[in-house]
Order: structure tokens, then sequence, then C-alpha cells
């Protein structure tokens, strides 16, 4: 692979060297979506009950205040799961909840709830997989909101039937070769024990780790600290997006969180570009990143996976922003 060739993204997986095909994935780079679908929020909807005290007083007060600012800086991304998996994402971070008055639905939720349901979204999912059959995508569930155990139960149920043979179950080594041997395309990590030890086909919560901080140098600092602890024994998350509290929403008026993190991001690729995956203590695996289609996001991570091979990064110009 040239130094600077654009790679593939669609078909990322199975275009890799022969060499890492046997490389458990979480030992790889492999690009995720935070807040995956945040891009459908349904303005109409209540602001969730698990959000801050000040911003449900603001939004009782100044609804068409709290509104528009609450689309703002909610929204991390703008294009539906399939068009992230075509740019080359493969972990989604999905965050459900039962919408109040909503039915037995489930949706999603950042701040307020989406407009698409879960299951219409996953459907689509399995239509894009069911023409990438050797491309393997990490589906995180978490972030429960006001679900109870016959919710649990019935989600649960539903992934199983949808995916069906597609699941990876959680006492598996996953590999490339092995998932394709065996036609697995899905990790479902779920953030519920019960639902985990019930089912097989359902993994543990991946741990996340995020800054907690819109500054960009705080995001950095502390991803650094983290590569210094001992990894997790499996996949694990490093987030670059950027994280607000109402106080910072509210003394930068002219900003959103596109303008935030578009501002932020030849620092945070930057930052991205220096590492390398693999099974040592300090090794990156997923990488996220909210606004995942405006930059290069995807070819970058991707191709710290040649550094296992001895190559440089294939992408390396970080700077460069659609």
């Amino acid at each position: 692979m040239e130094h600077g060739q654009e790679l593939q993204t669609p078909d990322w997986m199975s275009c890799l060297p022969a060499e890492l095909l046997d490389v458990p994935l979480w030992n790889l780079a492999i690009p995720g979506s935070h807040d995956s679908m945040s891009f459908c929020l349904d303005l109409s909807s209540p602001v969730l009950g698990s959000e801050p005290v000040a911003l449900k007083v603001l939004e009782f007060l100044f609804p068409c205040f709290t509104r528009p600012c609450i689309y703002r800086w909610a929204t991390t991304q703008q294009t539906v799961l399939r068009d992230q998996c075509e740019l080359g994402i493969r972990y989604l971070d999905l965050r459900i909840a039962r919408k109040p008055a909503g039915g037995s639905r489930l949706y999603f939720h950042h701040a307020v709830y989406t407009l698409i349901a879960v299951e219409e979204a996953l459907s689509e999912l399995a239509v894009w997989l069911d023409a990438h059959p050797k491309e393997i995508v990490i589906i995180s569930c978490s972030h429960f909101e006001g679900m109870t155990d016959t919710d649990h139960m019935r989600l649960a149920e539903d992934i199983i039937t949808l995916f069906g043979k597609k699941l990876c179950p959680h006492e598996d080594i996953p590999t490339l070769h092995s998932c394709w041997s065996r036609q697995h395309q899905v990790i479902v990590s779920y953030e519920n024990d019960q639902m985990v030890q019930q089912h097989p086909e359902l993994w543990d919560a991946i741990p996340y780790w995020y800054a907690d901080s819109p500054d960009p140098k705080k995001v950095v600092a502390y991803l650094e600290e983290q590569k210094h602890r001992q990894r997790p024994a499996g996949f694990y998350v490093s987030g670059l997006n950027l994280t607000e509290d109402i106080t910072y929403v509210l003394l930068h008026p002219y900003l959103n969180m596109r303008k935030l993190t578009m501002r932020s991001l030849s620092l945070l690729l930057k930052w991205t570009s220096e590492q390398s995956p693999g099974k040592e203590d300090g090794a990156v695996n997923i990488v996220c990143c909210d606004f995942v289609d405006v930059s290069h996001f995807c070819s970058l991570v991707i191709g710290l996976n040649y550094k296992l091979l001895g190559f440089d990064n294939v992408i390396t110009d970080y700077s460069l922003c659609r």
C-alpha cells in the first residue's frame, strides 16, 4: 500500500492483507461513530428525564430557545447508518429508549428522542450487511432510558431474530478469518448484565474512554493518560468526541457541536495518526468521532492497521476535510 493512497472504505475489512486476517478484532484499529443515530432527533419529543435539572427548567420556561439549542448541540452525526458503514464505520454507538407515549416501539436518544425507531434502523443495517458479506459491524446498545425488563427481553429477541446466524457469540475470539468461516458479521455489546447472561449472542458492555470536555487539548491529554493504564482484555473505545455542558452552551451562543468539532478536528486527527493498534498497552482499538462524514477520519483509522505490518499510516494528511 503506497504512502498517501486512499483506502476503499465500504469493504475495507475484506481488503486487509492476509497477515491481519487472524488478528483478534480488538487488536485492530476500527473506526466508530459517536451517538450514531443523532442525525434524526425529534424536536417535538420531550427532553429526557436523565438530562440535567437546569436544562429541564430552561425547557419549561423557554422552549422556543431550548429546542433549537438542543438540536445544534445534540446532533453529532449527519448520515444514516448505511452511509456511515459505506464510509468505513464498523462500530455504532446506539443509545436506546422508550419514548413517553410512544407505544411499545423503541427509539434512540441524545438529549431528546429520535424520529427513527430501533427496528427500522437495524433492519436497514441488516440489508447493508447482506450486500457486504465480509464486513463485521460492532453494535453497542447502551444508555438505556425508560426501559422495562420486558422491553429488554423484546429488544434482545428482536436483535437475535433479525441478525440470526450473523451474530458472533461472546465466547468467541473474533478474527476476520473466523468470522468469515462462520458467516458472522455482527457483534452486539449490550449494557445489561442480565440480558448478556441469558443470551450468548450478546457481549458485555464495551468500555468507552472519553474526556467529558469541550477542549480538544484536554481530550488528547485524557486519552494519553488512559494509554498508560493497562488496556482492557477485549474491545475498547477511544472517544475523540467533545462534550459540553449547559454552562458552556449558554456562554457560546454562536457555536454548535459541528462548528466545535470542525475547529478541533486537526488536533484530534493528528493524535489519531500517531497511534497504533495491537495487543500492547497503549495501543488503540475502536476510535470514535463525531461527524464522521466531514473528514478522512475513517481512512485514517483504517490505515493504522498497516502499522502492524511495518508500514507508515496509509492516510497521513489529517487536515483534509471535505
